[in-house]
């Protein structure tokens, strides 16, 4: 049986980064390359009911249940391959360092890269455990690989210990989760189970089934290029528009002032000139009355600015993403229990917060399929300064074969 961490340090190394500015499904082919790999690795640890699905990058696949198990609950975990688009993931060169000291970590010397414990200060909790880095030009792509391993490791588990209780178990693995993509093509009917878990987290013991309700919105400001000599009256500068729309938002609703439940308005991209800017938001609040105000107050700038400057100066292009799962998750909170207790039996403390971010588990929850988060061991993910504890995600894997047996 193949240990996790040669799982993980194989799959990292498989160029899977989506494209949010992509218009195909999956966003990048190149997806497609773990996706085979982990048929091939399911067909050779003779996993059942495998399907691929060739057009949109789906893998499903069944681990049966054990003996005098068949009638209890289906369970199911699911993590996803593509990387996110934040940071390059092509050539990874994932590296241990053995027995970490709790000091600075030099990733490339040549390049002078180093992460550095004044900023990543919580790294120093993994004094004398093993960490995976990246060569410092990279992303490591433990979210989400870490989550496949630790997933593909619990699978041939139980496939190779048949005598072990549990019921049937199904695993699934999505494309282009980091652009808020990944349930877009899950056949939840085809996965048949009764629950699932994303595999998706961060530290060991985090455990999530709150997310932020989130929107997407594209600004478009057209402004009107002349001259500058003679400007007076006529120019129409739509890079300073689009200054005075972000500066009408307010201050303190940023990411780098918000933590735990308070939501934000986080301006991810710009470009433009004189005559055009295009400038991309998010819009994230765990309570869905706040992140429906936060919407209303930035359509409310955009009409400002219109009566301003006149009718079509700016045009919002504003889509919902996902939202809060705890809406279907207070009505399965026999989910987390069994996480919880899982994770005492283990000596894990169980970490409960609510997730920055959204999982597939989100959307998944909405379309029938309460789907909780749990950790992987990765952290400061979507950089270069990300990292893995190898002894947390080797406890991952025993989080996930003592959860699959409490369903029975």
């Amino acid at each position: 049986m193949e240990n996790v961490i040669d799982r993980f340090l194989r799959y990292v190394q498989i160029d899977t980064c989506s494209d949010e500015e992509s218009t195909t499904h999956p966003s990048t082919m190149k997806q497609h390359d773990l996706a085979r790999l982990l048929v091939q690795e399911l067909e050779t640890m003779r996993a059942a009911e495998i399907t691929y699905d060739r057009e949109h990058c789906y893998v499903y696949a069944t681990v049966p249940a054990s003996q005098g198990c068949e009638d209890r609950p289906v369970v199911g975990f699911i993590a996803h391959m593509d990387t996110s688009p934040a940071m390059s993931g092509t050539g990874v060169k994932p590296r241990i360092v053995k027995n970490y000291d709790g000091e600075d970590i030099v990733l490339n010397q040549e390049l002078g890269v180093v992460l550095r414990t004044a900023d990543f200060p919580e790294i120093r909790k993994y004094q004398g455990k093993d960490l995976i880095v990246t060569d410092g030009t990279t992303l490591l792509g433990a979210d989400d690989k870490a989550g496949v391993a630790e997933i593909m490791t619990m699978a041939e588990y139980f496939l190779t210990h048949p005598e072990k209780p549990h019921g049937k178990l199904r695993i699934g693995f999505t494309p282009d989760e980091e652009i808020g993509a990944g349930p877009d093509f899950f056949d939840v009917a085809l996965f048949g189970a009764d629950a699932a878990y994303t595999v998706d987290g961060g530290a060991l013991g985090e455990l999530e089934y709150e997310n932020f309700n989130a929107a997407g919105a594209k600004l478009h400001i057209q402004g009107c290029s002349v001259h500058p000599g003679s400007a007076k009256g006529k120019m129409k500068n739509a890079i300073l528009i689009a200054q005075e729309f972000q500066s009408m938002l307010p201050v303190f609703e940023n990411p780098m002032y918000t933590q735990g439940y308070e939501g934000f308005y986080h301006l991810d991209s710009i470009q433009g000139n004189v005559e055009t800017v295009r400038a991309d938001y998010i819009i994230r609040d765990h309570d869905r009355a706040l992140f429906e105000d936060k919407k209303k107050k930035f359509m409310n700038v955009a009409d400002f600015l219109n009566t301003k400057y006149g009718e079509g100066t700016v045009t919002v292009d504003m889509k919902d993403s996902y939202y809060n799962m705890r809406e279907v998750m207070e009505e399965h909170m026999d989910l987390i229990d069994k996480v919880v207790k899982t994770m005492e039996e283990q000596e894990i403390k169980p970490i409960i917060t609510p997730i920055r971010g959204g999982t597939d588990g989100a959307r998944l929850s909405f379309m029938g399929l309460p789907c909780p988060n749990i950790c992987t061991g990765g952290e400061n993910c979507h950089g270069k300064f990300e990292y893995a504890c190898v002894q947390s995600m080797e406890q991952v894997v025993k989080l996930l074969t003592g959860l699959a047996k409490k369903f029975v």
